[in-house]
């Protein structure tokens, strides 16, 4: 998956397939998307949009200049020759020492220069450029020499030095990947749940049908009064905060002192297929809120929600204060949408006629399978987590290596069908939550205002998913959203690399403005920001420390108020498989 830089893609919002939206993509790309329904009301008719076009005097120095870059190439084998030897995917020595795949390789980046140049060259509306760009980035990636055998240097030369061993493994690999209906990014056979990752002692608490309340144990003597409780998003497993011991972002916070709870999501089957966004936020956000306060005797707790498990705690939360409660004493959002505004590469795929496809497939009923939204999310970084292992699997015939984060994110989640569709529209589409009393959850009124609590915000920088600050939009934008005394904090790398950031490998670096200013834009307060090397956790701990409550001594069992340990975690539920 991986580029550490930006981390797996599969922990992100929620976008639709694109098998179903590739069918669709092209006409709307050339034709131009019909505008979203500003309310809850029917569509207007799709206007008829001009074609999209190219300057003429533009195109004629395109040509040109890819006239040029052909005659270099025939005439003195050169073009394209500095990105040859920049793209990792050709800089392999046997690349040079063989005429075809080295002009092969020439002609395919100067081919992609040209046609990225008149992608970028379209006279049409931003969402229709953008759409093809993105559609030449997918051919561009697909068509790249290094994916053939017939010109990949380096898997001809593996051959031969392997006498075909490495075509046969290659081969079984492919055979393989068929079975389990994915492409194999880690060795899946070294991990399993519960023996090497999600290994953070604890015990389940509670269960229902949705999810089940894992607490667990204390690593101090002491634990803060008020008990803390994660909600990760149900797109993905909740042990991507508790790989291994030495990065578990659960772990660090049991041993900073606090009386953690973290809800583990199930894994719908048929018979949740007719679950409801609604379902979801009263049975599962709410009732863990309201079991830790059971379990625990406190009347308030701190909560912290990662990426949809931040919206999704933002919107119970807002639905309890509209109920008059008021249960959280804090609330820490990890690049998590509240404003949908801005939604960067995701909004490609967002428009009114593919959310009522998707309400006319699954509103009523049915299941978004996991590996759909796996594969989506892979293609959105095609290079690093969709073709490299084409490449090494099958062609070179290797076997991926053993990484915990890779086996995580091919860990796939099902999503049932309203819930998906009621997120499509009233999110990405209308973005409702962002506007007081445009949506109604649970038979009240959202008002974001309402949850005016201290929180922390938390940003990566190279977040592709949820951007930092997308034109507005983006991480940043709760800062503008939420009313209490907010903190925010952008961290280096990716989705998830710039979460799971241990202090103790003192990797990337972090940026706080100590001044608490909060200006409208991302850009704005990032030019007063400070970095500062490391890990952001330490500071969300030192943020979050004096929002614990008095210390008390630690508990010497699982439970309480009521509720007794059911099995050792990481619990039943997590172990289901898509």
């Amino acid at each position: 998956m991986h580029s550490e830089s930006t981390g797996p893609t599969a922990a992100g919002g929620f976008v639709p397939d694109l098998a179903a939206q590739w069918q669709q993509f092209w006409r709307q790309a050339m034709a131009g998307a019909a505008p979203a329904a500003a309310s809850g009301a029917a569509p207007a008719a799709m206007p008829t949009a001009a074609m999209p076009r190219l300057d003429p005097s533009r195109l004629q120095a395109l040509q040109q200049e890819y006239l040029q870059g052909m005659a270099s190439l025939f005439g003195q084998g050169g073009g394209a020759g500095d990105a040859v030897e920049k793209d990792k995917r050709f800089a392999g020595e046997a690349w040079s020492r063989s005429p075809l795949s080295d002009f092969a390789a020439r002609a395919y980046l100067l081919n992609t220069r040209m046609l990225s140049s008149l992608a970028d060259a379209v006279q049409a509306d931003d969402k229709t450029r953008a759409r093809i760009r993105f559609a030449v980035d997918q051919w561009a990636a697909a068509a790249a020499p290094s994916n053939f055998i017939a010109l990949n240097a380096d898997a001809q030369q593996k051959a031969i030095e392997t006498q075909g061993k490495s075509i046969a493994q290659g081969l079984q690999n492919l055979v393989h990947d068929l079975r389990q209906g994915h492409v194999s990014q880690t060795d899946e056979e070294v991990f399993e749940v519960g023996r090497n990752v999600a290994t953070t002692e604890g015990a389940i608490v509670y269960e229902n049908d949705f999810f089940q309340l894992i607490e667990y144990k204390p690593l101090t003597d002491k634990v803060y009064a008020r008990p803390l409780l994660l909600v990760p998003p149900c797109i993905n497993k909740y042990y991507i905060l508790d790989l291994q011991p030495e990065n578990s972002l659960i772990r660090y916070a049991v041993a900073e002192g606090h009386r953690t709870f973290v809800v583990s999501w199930r894994n719908p089957d048929e018979s949740m297929a007719q679950a409801t966004w609604d379902d979801y936020i009263e049975q599962a956000v709410i009732r863990a809120i309201d079991t830790v306060l059971e379990i625990t005797g406190s009347k308030t707790l701190n909560t912290l929600g990662f990426c949809v498990g931040g919206t999704m705690l933002g919107t119970a939360l807002a639905v309890l204060a509209a109920r008059g409660r008021k249960p959280a004493a804090s609330a820490t959002f990890l690049t998590t949408f509240l404003d949908f505004s801005n939604t960067g590469v995701l909004d490609l795929f967002i428009d009114e006629t593919f959310v009522q496809l998707r309400e006319l497939q699954m509103g009523k009923g049915g299941l978004l399978k996991g590996q759909e939204l796996a594969s989506t999310f892979s293609f959105l970084r095609p290079n690093e987590l969709v073709w490299n292992y084409v490449v090494g699997n099958y062609l070179k015939g290797d076997k991926p290596p053993a990484f915990d984060l890779l086996y995580w994110n091919s860990d796939a989640t099902n999503l049932p069908g309203p819930f998906y569709a009621w997120y499509l529209r009233n999110t990405y589409l209308e973005n409702r939550l962002a506007t007081p009393g445009a949506a109604t959850v649970c038979g009240v009124p959202v008002d974001m205002a309402a949850v005016d609590i201290p929180v922390y915000i938390y940003g990566s920088r190279e977040d592709h998913i949820v951007p930092v600050g997308a034109q507005g939009g983006g991480a940043y934008a709760t800062t503008q959203l939420l009313p209490g005394p907010r903190r925010f904090v952008m961290g280096a790398s990716g989705h998830i690399a710039g979460v799971i950031n241990p202090p103790a490998k003192r990797k990337r670096s972090h940026w706080v403005r100590d001044d608490g200013a909060l200006p409208a834009t991302h850009g704005e307060w990032l030019a007063g920001a400070e970095e500062r090397p490391g890990s952001w956790w330490t500071d969300w701990s030192a943020w979050l420390a004096p929002l614990g409550g008095r210390m008390v001594p630690a508990p010497k069992t699982y439970g309480g108020g009521g509720h007794a340990a059911i099995e050792p975690a990481p619990g039943r539920y997590v172990k289901a498989k898509a």
